[in-house]
C-alpha cells in the first residue's frame, strides 16, 4: 500500500491496486462525522462501440445502455432492492451516469463498514432477466419523456447537437425511447462484463476511519475472477471534425421568455493528466474574467436588459471533447451572442486585466481549500479526475503554476467565432 502526503493541503491518502486491478483510495479525515464512499467505472453513455471482453469483433450497442445498466444494478437476485439495506443502516445512497462515468455512492455517520461491504457486493451482483429488463423500459421511457418536455434539458442537448457532428456526447445520456426498447439482457451483460471490470474501476473512501479496517472490508468483499477480468478494453469513437455541426438550433416550448445556450467547441483535445488539468483551470479563469457576475460583459448585458440573474457560464472538459457553454434567459438571445463575440474580440485586441487574473486565481485557491472540508466534494471530484489521469491532490500545485499568458493564450485559441453555436428555446404560440 502506498501513502501519498500533500503538505500544502495537510492531507494524506492511501492507495492500493488490488490483485484484480481495482484501484482503491482512502483519505482519512479525523474529526469528521460524515463518511463517504464512491465506487465508479470508467464507462458512460459515450461508450457505444467496443470489443466485449472475451470476444474479438467490435460491436455497437444501443444508445442509453450505460444509464439503463445503472438502473438495473439496484435490483437484487432475492427480489430486493440495494437501497433497502442502506436505508436500514441509516445511509444515504445514490448513483449517476454521465457521458464518461457511472458511479455508485453512499454517505453515512454510522454503520459505514456494513454499507461499504454492501456497496461493493451489489455492484458485483448483476441480475438481468427478460422480465425485469422489459419492466425497466417503461420506467426509463417515462424518464426520457419527462426530459423531452423540459426546456432546460432541450436547450442544452440541442446545443451539443449543434456543436458535434459525430461524437456521442451529442446523444442524450438516457438514449431515446426507440433505442432503449431494443436493449436486451444479453446486451446488458456484455456491457457489464466488459466495463464493470475491476481494472476499469476505482473506489474512493473518505472519513474518520481506520485504513486497515477499510482495506480489510474491501478485500473481503471483492469476489472477481482475476484471470477473466484483467483484459484491456478496446473502445472506438467516431472521427470528429474541428468544425461545428450547425450554427443555430431553435425549438419551441410553452415558456414565457426565450432561453439560450451559447457554446464554443474546443479543438484542443486528446490530452490528459496535468496537461489537461492546466488547460481546464486556465479556461475556468478565462471564463470568470469575461463572463461571471461583475465582469464588464455581464454588467453591459444586464444593464441593457438583455439578461437577468440566470446568466452563467462554465467549461465542460474530458480527454476527447470539451466546450465552454454560456446560458440564460433573454428576449433577444442572438443579440446576447453578438455582444459576447464583440467582447471576445475586444479582449483579444486590448488584452485581459492582469489584476483581475490574480484576484480570480487567489479566489480559486481559497475556494479549493474551503471545499476540502466537504467529503462529498473530495470523493466525487477525485473519482472524476482519476479517469482523466489527474490526481485531485495535484490541483493546488497546478493552479498556482498557471500564468497570465496561459489564460490569454486560451482566449485566442478557444473562443473563436467559427466554433461558436447558439441553441434557443422560444415561447410557443398560444
Amino acid at each position: 500500500m502506498d501513502k501519498i502526503v500533500n503538505d500544502i493541503l495537510n492531507e494524506e491518502m492511501y492507495y492500493e491496486k488490488l490483485e484484480n486491478g481495482l484501484d482503491v483510495y482512502f483519505m482519512p479525515k479525523k474529526g469528521f462525522t460524515k463518511k463517504y464512499a464512491v465506487l465508479a467505472t470508467n464507462y458512460g453513455s459515450n461508450e457505444l462501440e467496443f470489443v466485449p471482453i472475451g470476444e474479438k469483433e467490435k460491436i455497437r450497442v444501443n444508445e442509453g445502455i450505460a444509464h439503463f445498466l445503472e438502473h438495473k444494478m439496484f435490483e437484487q437476485p432475492d427480489g430486493g432492492n440495494a437501497f433497502d439495506k442502506f436505508s436500514k443502516w441509516g445511509a444515504s445512497a445514490n448513483a449517476f451516469t454521465n457521458f464518461t462515468m457511472t458511479a455508485y455512492l453512499f454517505s453515512c455517520t454510522e454503520n459505514f463498514y456494513d454499507s461499504l461491504e454492501h456497496l461493493i457486493d451489489y455492484v458485483q451482483t448483476p441480475y438481468f432477466t427478460d422480465e425485469n429488463v422489459e419492466k425497466e423500459k417503461g420506467i426509463i421511457e417515462q424518464e426520457i419523456k419527462m426530459y423531452n418536455d423540459d426546456p432546460d434539458w432541450n436547450v442544452y442537448f440541442n446545443c451539443l447537437k449543434a456543436l458535434y457532428v459525430n461524437y456521442p456526447v451529442r446523444v442524450d445520456i438516457a438514449g431515446t425511447v426507440d433505442s432503449i426498447y431494443k436493449i436486451t439482457k444479453e446486451e446488458l451483460y456484455k456491457c457489464y462484463n466488459t466495463f464493470y471490470n475491476p481494472g476499469n474501476m476505482a473506489l474512493f473512501v473518505v472519513g474518520d476511519l481506520e485504513v486497515d479496517k477499510v482495506m480489510d472490508v474491501v478485500k473481503k468483499s471483492n469476489n472477481y475472477d482475476v484471470d477473466k477480468l484483467s483484459n484491456k478494453i478496446e473502445r472506438f469513437y467516431p472521427n470528429e471534425p474541428k468544425e461545428v455541426n450547425e450554427k443555430e438550433v431553435v425549438a419551441k416550448f410553452p415558456i414565457s421568455m426565450p432561453m439560450f445556450n451559447i457554446a464554443f467547441k474546443d479543438d484542443n483535445v486528446g490530452i490528459k493528466g496535468n496537461e489537461l488539468l492546466k488547460k481546464e483551470i486556465a479556461t475556468e479563469i478565462l471564463i470568470d474574467i469575461i463572463f461571471k457576475k461583475g465582469s464588464r460583459l455581464y454588467e453591459d448585458l444586464y444593464m441593457s436588459g438583455l439578461i437577468n440573474e440566470n446568466f452563467g457560464a462554465g467549461f465542460s472538459s474530458q480527454i476527447d471533447y470539451a466546450f465552454t457553454i454560456i446560458g440564460g434567459d433573454s428576449n433577444n438571445p442572438r443579440e446576447v451572442k453578438n455582444k459576447i463575440l464583440e467582447y471576445v474580440e475586444k479582449y483579444k485586441k486590448e488584452g485581459l486585466d492582469k489584476k483581475e487574473f490574480e484576484r480570480i486565481k487567489k479566489k480559486k485557491i481559497g475556494n479549493f481549500l474551503k471545499y476540502f472540508d466537504s467529503v462529498n466534494f473530495i470523493a466525487n471530484n477525485f473519482i472524476a479526475y482519476k479517469f482523466k489521469e489527474i490526481n485531485l491532490l495535484d490541483y493546488l500545485d497546478v493552479l498556482k503554476s498557471i500564468e497570465f499568458k496561459e489564460v490569454e493564450d486560451r482566449l485566442h485559441s478557444h473562443l473563436k467565432e467559427e466554433y461558436c453555436v447558439i441553441s434557443i428555446v422560444e415561447p410557443s404560440a398560444k
